[in-house]
């Protein structure tokens, strides 16, 4: 009876394995069926860039990066613009004459540029987010225009076609910024150095700055201004790097993408290599790191920070932004801004989630160890009216009473929050912003309102309906400007 039940029972865990084998192997199957099942790639997919800026080029200056650049640019020209003309795709973007087409705008702000000013206080660097370009950081540039000496960098593997992220390796984008922020230091002479990052931009300058804390190096900056900082992403990001394996394994590209996408947007990629997130992912993985092995007398000589980060980001992880960056920091003047959801009754009827309340303990609002700042719904004073939609910033500060300012800004009609990708525009944005202008030549992607039904368009519906501008980009300008007048005062005082 013994034997025939250990005999029973080893057929049973056989049978039982090779089943679990099977489900996986279904499921692989699946995956990858579904995978591959997506629109065909095309030239901008598919195409590899011979002058890609790589770790083993041979560019040691920012001039020599530029120069590459322009190379580069024309070997887009050759390989993708000479063999699309003539396609009836009014929203391609690398179709020239398109609604999409870059050089409708006044500027290419795909390409890095310098705005050399002799009599600048400072000098800023401008950082852009993973598959964006310059424009994203466009309206900071303009704002210090007559201030600042500027660089607006484009980062290798952005700014031309989407195919440019499958290799894309976060060290080369570190060299990038390493080269234009010694160019900027060179240029500047005693004056300093201020960088604005946005997404992936925020993670590179704060990588530049722990390097150097690292190698016992002189920092660059400062001051730092971050925008949806990329502190930290979804634990999926660690596994996309084995689907883009599985991929090139059996020899099916379409598996190095996340998303194919029409290619509407001028200065952004809608097509997202997989790559580009594991990309990212490494990067944030680095800075902790370096987060977490240096020393804290070392840790407390990083430049001051400021940082604007949304309570609801798909993108990245805000609570990584609140435990994992200013959980760390030491006691300085470093400044988180937060902004919430819209709490208005009809905003909150639908949501699911309420992203404020994960974050609530690690703020510690009544006794707070950071210089934190919500922006909300704000609450009717006694005897005043009070609008629903209106906001105002509430700053917490460590052993101080919290200040309460009203912003004169409100939130905007049928928007429950802001997004990852909104935070850097302004409302009067051309591109991403709400103002439909009538009879231009060029898309509007914030103005858009397309309806039908759903697998139609080559484009998600939860795409068209992410929030692309940031009602409240005054006060982020106004934070902004306070804060590099703060630091440009304490440095004349220390001069005196």
């Amino acid at each position: 009876m013994k034997t025939l039940l250990i005999h029973s029972t080893k057929h049973l865990t056989i049978a039982i394995t090779y089943a679990c084998l099977g489900i996986v192997a279904a499921a692989l199957a699946f995956g990858v069926w579904f995978l591959n099942a997506r629109p065909d790639l095309s030239i901008w997919h598919t195409t590899r860039l011979e002058h890609q800026f790589r770790l083993n080029s041979e560019v040691t200056d920012f001039s020599g990066y530029q120069a590459l650049e322009a190379k580069l640019f024309e070997e887009v020209e050759s390989k993708i613009y000479h063999h699309t003309q003539g396609i009836a795709q009014p929203l391609n973007r690398y179709l020239r004459g398109s609604f999409a087409a870059p050089d409708n705008w006044p500027m290419d702000w795909n390409r890095s540029y310098e705005w050399a000013n002799p009599d600048a206080e400072f000098g800023v660097l401008l950082l852009h987010g993973m598959s964006d370009s310059p424009y994203a950081l466009s309206h900071f540039a303009e704002h210090f225009k007559g201030r600042a000496h500027l660089l607006g960098l484009r980062l290798p593997g952005h700014g031309t076609i989407p195919s440019a992220l499958v290799e894309l390796k976060w060290q080369e984008m570190a060299r990038a910024v390493e080269l234009a922020t010694e160019h900027l230091k060179r240029q500047l002479g005693d004056k300093p150095l201020y960088v604005v990052g946005f997404s992936t931009g925020a993670a590179l300058a704060l990588n530049h700055e722990l390097e150097r804390l690292a190698h016992n190096s002189k920092l660059s900056y400062r001051g730092m201004i971050f925008v949806s900082p990329a502190i930290g992403l979804s634990p999926v990001a660690a596994g996309a790097k084995w689907q883009d394996r599985l991929g090139r394994l059996l020899g099916l590209e379409k598996l190095s993408w996340n998303s194919i996408q029409t290619e509407y947007d001028p200065f952004k990629y809608n097509s997202f290599a997989v790559n580009a997130g594991d990309v990212v992912y490494q990067l944030a993985e680095r800075n902790q790191e370096l987060m977490q092995t240096l020393s804290p007398e070392r840790f407390a000589e990083l430049a001051d920070i400021l940082t604007f980060q949304s309570v609801a980001d798909a993108t990245v992880s805000t609570q990584a932004v609140v435990t994992d960056l200013y959980g760390r920091l030491p006691s300085k003047q470093h400044q988180l801004v937060l902004f919430d959801i819209n709490r208005q009754p009809l905003s909150l009827a639908l949501v699911v989630s309420d992203p404020l309340t994960a974050l609530l303990p690690s703020l510690s609002l009544e006794r707070p160890n950071v210089d934190l700042t919500l922006v909300q719904n704000g609450h009717a004073s006694q005897g005043a009216a009070h609008r629903l939609d209106e906001v105002e910033a509430k700053r917490y500060r460590p052993q101080q009473a919290v200040i309460e300012k009203a912003l004169g800004l409100t939130w905007p009609a049928g928007v429950y929050s802001l997004s990852h990708v909104a935070m850097p525009y302004p409302a009067s944005d051309s591109l991403y912003g709400m103002a439909f202008v009538k009879g231009s030549h060029r898309v509007q992607i914030g103005a858009a309102a397309t309806r039908g039904e759903r697998g139609v368009l080559g484009v998600s519906a939860s795409e068209v309906l992410r929030q692309k501008w940031n009602p409240f980009f005054p006060y982020l300008l106004d934070r902004v400007d306070q804060f590099i007048d703060a630091r440009q005062q304490t440095a004349t005082a220390r001069e005196d």
